[in-house]
């Protein structure tokens, strides 16, 4: 794993997007598009907006969902919410959004949904070209949470997390995001500091160490940075 320290958030944020828009752009040139899936939470919202502002090839550019809390789309803690007032959405198509279909009650049923239209979307096996990936402070990434069986799922490509923070979630498994052809990990904040350490150290006591570390880079800032 590449890791890249950057001075403080916003040069954080415009590494990452440089980074992710080469990478959408070789897709796209090599393939005819581009694949992207998004995790969400507090922190990448800058970097998308600095990634809206690239010039890309954006009608070939798909934008999927790494996961999703399971609540309504007008929810605060409904992650396509927040994505659809990024300068991001903006820059995709409509038809090139592919948000996870929470809203169907059964939840594994709206997972098998979403598998199918990864699928669609990036082959079977599904191959992203770009997943982005946040980090815990409790090191798990995704919806994958220590002691959930979810975390040893083999076979689905998503699945349904166990209640966390008062949610459960729909997430991609550990197969599809480590089938990515590249990972970006995006972790600021000194409430980080260790999850990164152990991140970067390739401990599997913790979700995030399970994730394949041959295609990914790591960007933070100096407050997530471990002690060297």
């Amino acid at each position: 794993m590449e890791w890249i320290e950057c001075e403080n958030l916003a040069a954080a944020e415009r590494a990452a997007a440089t980074f992710i828009a080469e990478r959408l752009t070789l897709a796209a040139r090599d393939r005819g598009l581009a694949k992207l899936a998004i995790s969400g939470g507090n922190s990448p919202w800058g970097m998308f907006d600095r990634l809206a502002a690239h010039d890309l090839p954006w009608d070939g550019i798909h934008v999927l969902q790494v996961d999703e809390r399971i609540v309504p789309l007008d929810h605060a803690a409904r992650n396509w919410r927040r994505f659809l007032t990024n300068r991001l959405a903006c820059r995709v198509p409509d038809t090139n959004r592919h948000a996870m279909p929470v809203e169907i009650e059964d939840a594994r049923l709206a997972a098998s949904q979403y598998a199918n239209a990864l699928i669609a979307c990036a082959g079977n096996p599904p191959e992203l070209d770009v997943v982005h990936l946040g980090l815990g402070e409790d090191g798990h990434t995704a919806s994958l949470f220590g002691g959930d069986s979810l975390l040893e799922e083999k076979r689905r490509w998503v699945g349904v997390s166990r209640p966390y923070l008062k949610h459960r979630r729909l997430s991609l498994t550990l197969p599809a995001i480590n089938q990515a052809r590249c990972i970006v990990w995006f972790a600021v904040g000194s409430g980080r500091r260790d999850a990164v350490r152990r991140l970067l150290a390739g401990d599997v006591a913790i979700p995030a160490g399970r994730v394949n570390r041959d295609r990914a880079v790591c960007f933070t800032d100096q407050a997530a940075a471990p002690a060297t």
